[in-house]
């Protein structure tokens, strides 16, 4: 069977994968390898500029030459040290020899190409290429994309905000809110969430086998590694990583900081689970109507159906991401002794978690995208919920000390239909001052919204 998107086996790379474009460079097996090289190259960059007699600075040409492998890596590169790991078995060793035979035909670069990979093991190299994945993932297209999501909801939440809309507690009709009041609680959770998720420090270490510099000091006793090491990871790329140098570790970097943002991505995805299922249940309420697409089909039965599919299958990829990430963050931080391997196949899996998230963004900015506010849906149900007004009504009863407020409320209201006629009657017959009578006479379901619009209008 030849590869092609009906017969990939996960659905990132089948059904979806021109929605995932963005992400697959930077997470697949190849971007994986793109920044190995990178972080390589760094390393023996920087080693040539640390004054060792033995390995003098490097020319500008050469430095030149060795940024162009990062710059300009490709597919066919990739599979170049493809081809060399089938025989070492080991891929960051393929990589060590991939760029050592790019140094052939330049004797500046055979000359030291033994300080390649030098005093590093291969967590040096994998940690920091996994944080450069980590940081591009987050800043590149997670946090855009969720970006998107909160501004489009905080443009609704402002365009919404004075359009009252029943309320329900517990499913049952309850104080009266505005669209866009409801919108602007998931704007003000979903920025704090963003917040949450940008402000993770990416970690990196590159400190040897057991994190002591042990091959390091073997080599120049004299020489301050730690600071070395700390310069190659927190100088800004391309001469350095960009990263935040961690100065403890065994032989992986405990991955405490993936945890966290994994964690921050599972939390955010969380809120936008509850966003999918509440606007699913407005949609069903007809407080929603969504946009129609000429062709498109909701049920091969039903020919009526316009399903809220967009927002379904975004709670189901959220469902399936947070799935993963919380895998994730819960194996990764364990690790028996100095080291095991079982964080590095679990680590391969940092595209397809962060891929499900992706995808329901996509799903959800589509789905809100099409929505549609259906006002007469919204009136007549406020309209058919007289009974919401008991609260305000004994709330000004409590006010000027009339016996008995809320049980004369629920004996009137409960479980009885009410209309504006009873409702009136029963705030007729009430000794207040005439004032504040005449207001309660004035209320409507629909005017009872406290201040939703004035919140929904400055988020």
């Amino acid at each position: 069977m030849t590869f092609s998107a009906i017969s990939a086996l996960s659905p990132l790379d089948g059904r979806y994968a021109a929605k995932l474009s963005t992400l697959r460079p930077l997470t697949s097996e190849l971007g994986y390898m793109h920044r190995r090289v990178q972080v390589e190259v760094a390393w023996f960059i920087a080693l040539s500029d640390a004054g060792f007699e033995e390995f003098k600075p490097l020319t500008p040409g050469a430095r030149t030459y060795l940024l162009g492998l990062v710059k300009n890596f490709s597919e066919a590169d990739g599979e170049a040290i493809k081809a060399i790991e089938k025989t070492t078995n080991h891929d960051v060793k393929a990589v060590e020899y991939w760029i050592k035979s790019k140094f052939e035909a330049r004797p500046e670069l055979q000359k030291a190409g033994e300080f390649v990979h030098f005093a590093c093991t291969s967590e040096d190299i994998n940690n920091t290429s996994h944080a450069l994945q980590l940081r591009a993932s987050r800043d590149v297209v997670v946090l855009p994309a969720l970006d998107k999501i909160v501004l489009k909801l905080r443009d609704m939440a402002h365009a919404y905000a004075e359009v009252p809309m029943l309320s329900r507690t517990h499913g049952q009709t309850a104080s009266p809110t505005t669209v866009g009041k409801e919108i602007a609680n998931v704007v003000v959770r979903l920025q704090a969430a963003c917040d949450r998720i940008a402000n993770v420090k990416i970690l990196a270490k590159m400190n040897g086998a057991v994190g002591n510099y042990n091959a390091h000091l073997s080599a120049w006793p004299d020489f301050d590694w730690e600071a070395f090491s700390k310069k190659v990871v927190e100088t800004p790329e391309p001469l350095g990583l960009g990263l935040t140098f961690q100065p403890y570790s065994i032989q992986i970097e405990p991955h405490d900081y993936m945890a966290e943002l994994f964690d921050a991505v599972a939390r955010t995805n969380t809120i936008l689970i509850d966003l999918s299922r509440d606007i699913w249940g407005y949609v069903s309420l007809g407080y929603f109507k969504q946009k129609l697409k000429d062709g498109e089909v909701g049920s091969s039965t039903m020919p009526h159906k316009v399903n809220p599919i967009d927002f379904e299958n975004a709670e189901g990829n959220l469902g399936l991401s947070n799935a993963l990430l919380r895998h994730l963050s819960e194996k990764l931080p364990i690790s028996r002794w100095q080291r095991d391997l079982t964080d590095s196949t679990v680590l391969r899996n940092l595209g397809v978690a962060l891929g499900y998230a992706v995808l329901a963004y996509s799903s959800l900015m589509t789905g809100l995208n099409k929505l549609e506010i259906n006002h007469a849906a919204i009136a007549e149900d406020l309209d058919a919920s007289w009974e919401v007004l008991a609260e305000p009504i004994q709330t000004v009863m409590r006010r000027f000390g009339l016996p008995q407020p809320y049980e004369q409320l629920k004996q009137f209201t409960r479980g009885a239909a009410m209309t504006r006629e009873l409702m009136r009657g029963f705030i007729v017959g009430l000794d207040i001052p005439e004032a504040e009578k005449d207001r309660l006479l004035a209320m409507t379901p629909g005017s009872y919204t406290g201040k939703a619009a004035e919140l929904a209008k400055r988020v």
